[in-house]
């Protein structure tokens, strides 16, 4: 595979110059696993300026993402689990409201296999985070997902 068709492959999974750049530059690999492990090690520690560049990507949760782009399919597919009645829709949507005000970034959570109602769950309790533990969560969420997406794109 060329390196223009790995990044094509990699950049919806993780829109990170340096993450796509390091997973492309140690090819070839010998299983799946070794890949997996690259991406883990070059996404600890992401800086604060990737963590919120990759946040700009991210639909609020329970919005569905717009667009043909493979990052947007990804994300609706992570997020199908999100629909869900009328006044989980409308907490979400103020929980997202209320985080993006204390935290000025969006909520980021890994949404597959999660129902409406653990994702709100776990935006109400992290709404109590200070800024420091919140940054720490949002960076491990953001790591879960990029490998999670990864598993999917290489796995037969």
């Amino acid at each position: 595979m060329s390196p223009e068709a790995a990044e094509r492959l990699l950049r919806p999974c993780l829109d990170i110059d340096r993450w796509v750049r390091v997973l492309i530059e140690d090819r070839p690999y010998a299983r799946v696993a070794d890949l997996v492990e690259t991406a883990r090690r070059a996404a600890d520690p992401f800086s604060e300026a990737e963590i919120e560049a990759a946040l700009a990507h991210h639909p609020r949760i329970g919005e569905r993402a717009t667009g043909d782009s493979a990052e947007a399919a990804l994300s609706r597919s992570e997020q199908s689990g999100v629909v869900t009645d009328e006044d989980v829709q409308r907490r979400l949507q103020e929980g997202n409201q209320a985080y993006e005000q204390r935290f000025g970034r969006v909520f980021l959570i890994q949404a597959a296999g999660r129902s409406a109602e653990e994702i709100l769950a776990s935006l109400q309790s992290r709404l109590r985070n200070d800024e420091e533990t919140e940054r720490s969560i949002v960076a491990d969420q953001l790591r879960e997902i990029a490998i999670l997406r990864l598993a999917g794109v290489v796995s037969p």
